[in-house]
Formats: structure tokens, sequence, C-alpha cells
């Protein structure tokens, strides 16, 4: 996996509830509760770039770094407006790529970038699609202040999934968090591999966080677990 700032790297403290809680330095998970185990990495045609704010990097309830655990290729640069990530500007430039925005289609002023998931993903180049990771709010300041993806297409995710993310209380249930977008785009452009170990994950880690909110010991293994790590298997064997 690559990177504009590596995920694993160390990390200043996060002060915040739970900041005394001793975790796994890999997965940031509460110790009883670390995922590890059940990581896979998978190689999809599609990529993803995630511009994430700064506060969100400290957060372990994050859900963006779940993508680079799972998908290969996938790179993250912390945001800023007047200060771009140089690596950011480079990739952004290099013509192996093919970036687009995911954002909603929502206000007139931009309509005009829209491109739709098979124009995407049809290009001999490598699709890459760029997620703002943070709260909403944020993702509204970064799209609006990032002069540097002004010119990108975008693409909006169009589902019927509602949210299974407990760990924050979402605007409405129709707003996904970061991974559940990453999951729904490889679904949306064909695959579902990709889509599967992702959710599968993204459901581990809500299981296994939502129990270490309630003190309740590792939950029951759930299909979504049992699919990974027959998985992992089946890669090593």
């Amino acid at each position: 996996m690559s990177h504009g700032h590596d995920p694993q790297a160390p990390r200043k403290p996060f002060n915040a509830r739970g900041s005394l809680v001793r975790r796994c330095e890999s997965c940031r998970m509460p110790g009883l509760h670390c995922i590890c185990d059940y990581r896979l990495q998978v190689t999809t045609r599609a990529q993803f770039w995630l511009i994430t704010h700064r506060i969100e990097h400290y957060k372990p309830t994050n859900t963006g770094r779940l993508i680079g655990d799972c998908i290969a290729g996938t790179r993250v640069f912390e945001w800023s407006r007047t200060e771009p990530d140089t690596m950011l500007l480079a990739a952004l430039a290099d013509p192996r790529f093919a970036p687009c925005l995911v954002f909603p289609d929502d206000q007139e002023d931009y309509r005009h970038r829209v491109v739709d998931m098979a124009r995407v993903c049809d290009t001999p180049r490598i699709p890459v699609f760029i997620l703002l990771d943070g709260t909403w709010r944020q993702a509204r300041r970064m799209f609006r202040k990032s002069d540097y993806l002004a010119e990108l297409p975008i693409v909006a995710l169009r589902t019927d999934r509602l949210t299974r993310y407990r760990l924050r209380k979402p605007a409405s249930p129709e707003h996904l968090c970061t991974a559940e977008v990453a999951a729904e785009l490889l679904r949306h452009s064909g695959d579902e591999t990709g889509a599967q170990v992702l959710d599968d994950y993204f459901t581990v880690f809500n299981e296994q966080y939502a129990a270490a909110r309630r003190d309740a010991g590792t939950p029951h293994e759930s299909e979504a677990a049992r699919r990974l790590l027959d998985k992992r298997r089946a890669q090593s064997a």
C-alpha cells in the first residue's frame, strides 16, 4: 500500500473519550477487540485516494483507514486548503491515473462536472475514487476550499443502502460512512470481491468496537468474520 501519509505511522495521542484505552498499535482497536486477524488485502481495478481532515487522522472511530487495510494501492493525504500535499498534486498529474471526486451532485454550480460510473470505469487508465474523509460539514468545506480539486470530474454515488455505522450518529440513515461509500463504489463498478471483503471487514470493526464500548467481551463470531478468516486461510494455503 502506498500513502501520502502512512496510516500506520506513530500518531499523537487521541485526547478524547477512550484516549486512555490500551489499543492495538496496528488496528488501533481496544486490545481485547483487535481485528488484525481479520485483515485481508485484495487488489481491485479501481484505487482509492483519501483526503482526510486532520482531526479524522487521530479518531479511532474513523473508517477511512479500513479501506487501506483491505484495498491495495490506497493512498491517504492530509487535507490542507493553502498547502496541499505535494505527493497528492503529483498523483493528480500522473497520466497513469483517471481520478474522480466522489461527491453528491446536489448543487447546480458544479453539476456540469458530474459523470456516470460507466464513464469513470471505461478507461485504459487506472480509475481512482477520491474520498473526502471527514464529517459531512468538513467534507463540504474541503470540497469548496480546495482549488486543486476544482477541475476533477465528480461521480455521485446512488444507492439504496442505509448506514450500518453505529459508532457516531449520522445526520440521516442515508449518510454512509467512508468505508461504506468505498464498498458501494466497488460494487457499482463491478468489483464484487473487493466490495464484499471491505464490507465484511467493516462489519467486524463495527461489531468489535460496539462490544468494546459495552465492555461486553469479544462478540460471537459473525458470518462476515468467518468469511474473512476463510479467505485468509485460502490465501495462505
